[in-house]
């Protein structure tokens, strides 16, 4: 199922473009101004689906919901009970006190995510939205895990610097437009949110390295992890699988888009 994810996810995207296209679920589609909306392709597509075929689909759309929002609450419960609460508040409570704190936590942050949805409804594409804002701290993360893995010599210091300059970093380029028209007087076009996720990975990549090997101590870092290629190995059944997954995805980028 992992492995049938991207055709799970690129398929209904191209059918709602070729179809719109084509000239089909034109109304499902716009909104009152004229203007596309993106966010309805997935709804619209559900419902060219039979009864049976429909349940099914919005059963497993419910199920990935639930577990995103269990996997998310977990989270939330053991970040402030353990690394918060017990950390900077009560470092001597109990088990019992501390799974009841993270309990309590889970209530508050539903309450206010609670209190914030419905002005979700104001914005154009809610899903873009989440995927933009939470690109500001996506690259940092993706930089330590990237380096971290991957180049034993990484030090503290250099993974500090980076999860410092992540949301800086993101926010000058998402500014770019305003401070060009402001001290420049130039339009400039805005980033897409994802070419900017990208350069300022990049960037922090980069910035990594240099405070990395500024540091004398980097050669023989005690923290450095052990990567062997046989971590890393998958089965031969594995790679023919996943090289046709690809080649249809490019076979139907090719046709259709």
């Amino acid at each position: 199922m992992k492995l049938l994810m991207p055709l799970i996810v690129v398929i209904p995207g191209i059918a709602a473009y070729v179809l719109f296209q084509n000239g089909e679920f034109q109304q499902e589609m716009l909104d009152v101004s004229g203007q596309v909306k993106p966010d309805h392709a997935y709804p619209t597509l559900m419902n060219l689906l039979p009864a049976g075929m429909k349940g099914l689909a919005f059963a497993a759309l419910t199920a990935a919901i639930v577990a995103s929002l269990a996997g998310k609450c977990n989270s939330i419960a053991t970040i402030f009970s353990l690394d918060i609460y017990k950390k900077f508040y009560n470092k001597d409570a109990s088990e019992d006190r501390t799974v009841k704190v993270g309990r309590l936590a889970v209530i508050v942050s539903f309450i206010i995510a609670l209190c914030i949805t419905p002005q979700l409804r104001k914005l154009e594409q809610a899903y873009q939205f989440i995927q933009e804002y939470s690109n500001y701290i996506t690259p940092g993360a993706f930089a330590l895990f990237f380096l971290g893995l991957f180049w034993k010599r990484t030090t503290s210091k250099a993974a500090i610097v980076a999860a410092f300059l992540a949301l800086p970093l993101s926010l000058a380029f998402k500014s770019i437009p305003a401070l060009a028209e402001m001290f420049f007087g130039m339009t400039v076009e805005p980033m897409p949110f994802l070419d900017r996720t990208l350069w300022v990975f990049l960037l922090l990549v980069a910035l990594m390295i240099i405070v990395t090997l500024t540091d004398p101590n980097s050669k023989n870092n005690p923290q450095g992890l052990e990567i062997e290629s046989k971590m890393f190995r998958v089965s031969q059944s594995f790679v023919v699988s996943s090289i046709l997954i690809s080649g249809i995805l490019v076979a139907l980028y090719t046709a259709f888009w």
